[in-house]
């Protein structure tokens, strides 16, 4: 009994965040995804149908599932040594050889003299004397050889402190293993987040290339038609070739990683890989709002000035593409970011609890303190109620034990020959610890001292929590900054390629400003998108630090 509840206030371990995706991405109705076989007809799905599928169907999830299962069974069996503890029995004996027994007993032995002979011959009474006669120690066999037995026996727990204390540990440990589920599912949201977004990116990037293959193919076939007019030179149309044939194989190098993209997706939530699949969001949905989000952060607003946790929406329109992200804006970001990581106004108002491991420590302290007074009780007496009812019976052979003969029988010359006889009994069973050695003693110290080792635990989890916002917090300002100049670098790069087209064609610009042109056009859209991802997940990350992560994903 004392060993499941130990069992049951010891088993959990040390147990998250969630993508914001739900909040960033717009998502278009599509059906849910069976969670049957593969079939050949692609599946729609936007990030909230794929975090739902995940969640109900990612095999690591549904093992921790199992295990939240077995806590439970666990819980119920604890809970089963309070009600009546009932058995029955049954057994046959044949004492081949039946035990004997030596048995010391006097004996009495009459004295018989001459004189009382012939006192007794003239009719006179005549005393007899006797004497004590010890005789060696006797064997004798009891019972037969043939002996039955068939009894059920109940007991009924009346006062247990251990076993009271555990049904309060019950609900506390059924708790803990929702949140150690939680957890798991708060993990497979922000892995299937990042997983969606970076095959979003991927795809773009590769239509994107497509695009830059089709422009540089009509280029290319421009300078061919110019070429053969005398108007270039040979080795303009060959510089054209190297770049269209740089560009395929970046393509194609594209195409492996978008393949690999989506098998990455269909991992985290468990979908067959030969299912194919259709994202339905877009990166034009995804796109956040740089100045909302700073106002969110609680970091400087440069159109006011100060700084605005208060989450209402700017005065002024976000940032766009080609719009400066000044220096002071930044550096106001950046000190607030690292000098706390939150703002007065934020930190009123966050809470430790919203993050799943600060909530599961504070289980895991209740269950600690359960169990010292789960080990203190061990000092109480223990009182049970008992009771039994069966019968016994014996015989020479055991056909005749089998005949089960009750009180009315008689034998063939009238004598009683029951041979099967009841019994029963009923009482109290008290049990008082007195004297174990001090063990329980050194276990309510080891108790005691793993209570005040997860106190110590929290100002580490809250340090730690403090640290990881400030990060999230200054990762996502990064981000947005890079975002910001990678746009408008982007903006930049396009127009550049634009005009050494139009010069080109004119005939008032080379072959080569094109080539180059288009080279930083490439590697401009290879930094927007890698910013643009590396925002998405920064924003994944940040809400998983503030525990906003798996309620915007389950809302």
């Amino acid at each position: 009994m004392k060993k499941n509840i130990r069992v049951l206030l010891l088993a959990a371990g040390p147990a998250l965040l969630a993508p914001a995706g739900a909040a960033l991405a717009q998502q278009t109705p599509a059906p849910a995804p069976p969670a049957t076989a593969a079939t050949g007809t692609p599946i729609a799905l936007s990030l909230q149908q794929a975090i739902d599928y995940a969640v109900q169907n990612k095999p690591s999830l549904l093992a921790t599932r199992l295990g939240e299962q077995t806590a439970r069974a666990r819980i119920n069996e604890v809970k089963s040594a309070g009600l009546p503890q009932v058995s029955v029995g049954a057994n046959v004996v044949d004492n081949f050889k039946l035990q004997q027994a030596l048995v010391s007993f006097p004996l009495s032995q009459t004295v018989l003299t001459s004189g009382d002979i012939t006192a007794a011959g003239r009719g006179e009474e005549a005393v007899l004397s006797s004497r004590q006669v010890e005789l060696p120690p006797q064997p004798f066999a009891f019972g037969l050889q043939w002996q039955g037995n068939a009894s059920a026996s109940v007991s009924q727990l009346l006062f247990d402190g251990s076993y009271f204390i555990g049904l309060r540990a019950a609900r506390v440990y059924a708790d803990l293993a929702r949140k150690q589920t939680q957890q798991a599912e708060i993990d497979v949201v922000e892995q299937v987040s990042k997983a969606y977004y970076s095959t979003l990116v991927a795809w773009e990037r590769l239509h994107l290339l497509a695009r830059n293959v089709q422009r540089l193919d009509t280029i290319l076939y421009q300078t061919n038609q110019t070429f053969k007019a005398g108007f270039v030179e040979k080795l303009d149309v060959q510089r054209l070739q190297v770049q269209r044939n740089n560009l395929v194989v970046e393509q194609q190098k594209a195409q492996r990683l978008t393949d690999l993209s989506v098998a990455l997706l269909k991992f985290q939530m468990g979908l067959p890989q030969d299912q194919p699949v259709l994202l339905t969001d877009s990166l034009r949905g995804a796109l956040v709002d740089a100045g909302a989000l700073r106002q969110r952060l609680g970091v400087a607003d440069f159109q006011r000035g100060g700084s605005n946790a208060s989450g209402a929406l700017p005065a002024q329109p976000a940032t766009t593409p080609g719009q400066e992200n000044t220096a002071d804006q930044a550096r106001q970001d950046r000190q607030t970011a690292l000098s706390g990581g939150l703002t007065p106004a934020a930190a009123a108002t966050f809470n430790y609890a919203n993050r799943v491991e600060f909530s599961t420590l504070e289980t895991q302290q209740a269950l600690a303190g359960l169990d010292l007074r789960n080990r203190r009780s061990a000092a109480y007496p223990r009182l049970l109620f008992t009771g039994a009812y069966g019968f016994n019976g014996g015989a020479r052979s055991a056909p005749s034990l089998f005949e089960f003969r009750g009180p009315d029988s008689r034998s063939a010359n009238g004598f009683p020959n029951q041979n099967w006889f009841g019994f029963g009994n009923i009482g109290l069973s008290l049990q008082i610890p007195v004297f174990d050695g001090f063990r329980r003693r050194y276990q309510v110290q080891q108790a005691t001292i793993a209570q005040q080792t997860i106190e110590k635990g929290f100002e580490t989890l809250r340090q730690s929590i403090d640290l990881q916002d400030a990060q999230s917090r200054t990762t996502l300002i990064n981000a947005l900054d890079v975002l910001d100049n990678q746009r408008e670098n982007l903006t930049l790069a396009e127009e550049v390629a634009r005009v050494s087209r139009i010069k080109f064609k004119e005939g008032v610009g080379t072959n080569l400003e094109v080539v180059s042109a288009e080279t930083e056009l490439r590697a401009a859209q290879t930094n927007y998108y890698a910013a643009l991802y590396d925002v998405l997940v920064a924003k994944v990350d940040r809400d998983k630090a503030t525990g906003e992560l798996y309620r915007q994903a389950t809302k």
